[in-house]
């Protein structure tokens, strides 16, 4: 994992791993147990990037847990809404650090610790506002609500800057998304089967995983 040593090249690794993968698995998952299972099947399918968001109970050690026996694998904090939040989850080892929309200072604390900030944001208001706060991604959320004609508009304004689309895009989408201009695509439920992981059926959670992976691909 990297620290504060790493400094802006360290920093550039950790984004051209995220951008590499083209889709990050948002793991939104009830308990610990479930959020293992799902990290077991997505590093089987080929993922090495993974978000655990804060709405899991005990996120904070979960995220310690998968970045010491992943240790091949980037591990990130999802839905961090403040700078506390932030702080004990670099603390633990997250490469990366998510927030739904702005949070003031988040960028900064991010960067000192070199770590990534991804930074929410819907309208060009919000992008603009997260890039002058300093995001090195600009999560584009919801990315339902506009589809990939929205990523393609915001694409248009802002090139150059890696948007990440996250919120109900399901495996047949993910191509058009990137093809709009997304560095790459989050993708919760649509991607982790959890009534698979729930009745411990392995293959089906792979495969559903793999889809992804397949159509990402075939993006631009």
């Amino acid at each position: 994992m990297t620290d504060g040593s790493t400094g802006s090249t360290g920093r550039a690794a950790l984004l051209a791993r995220l951008r590499a993968q083209r889709v990050l698995p948002v793991l939104r998952l009830p308990d610990a147990a479930t959020t293992l299972a799902a990290v077991d099947c997505l590093h089987e399918t080929g993922f090495r990037v993974f978000e655990v968001t804060m709405t899991t109970p005990g996120a904070e050690a979960l995220i310690e847990q998968v970045v010491r026996e992943r240790p091949d694998s980037l591990v990130g904090a999802g839905t961090v809404t403040d700078l506390g939040r932030a702080d004990a989850c670099i603390g633990r080892g997250a490469s990366f650090v998510v927030s739904p929309y702005l949070v003031a200072g988040l960028a900064r604390r991010c960067a000192q610790a070199g770590r990534l900030a991804v930074v929410g944001a819907f309208t060009p208001g919000e992008v603009a506002a997260a890039i002058d706060e300093g995001a090195d991604v600009v999560k584009v959320f919801p990315a339902s609500t506009g589809g990939p004609a929205h990523v393609a508009a915001l694409a248009s304004v802002f090139p150059g800057v890696p948007l990440c689309p996250t919120g109900g895009i399901d495996d047949t989408q993910v191509a058009a998304y990137l093809g709009a201009g997304a560095a790459l695509v989050g993708a919760g439920s649509q991607l982790v089967d959890r009534a698979a992981l729930l009745r411990g059926d392995r293959s089906a959670a792979i495969e559903r995983a793999r889809r992804y992976l397949q159509h990402a691909s075939h993006g631009a």
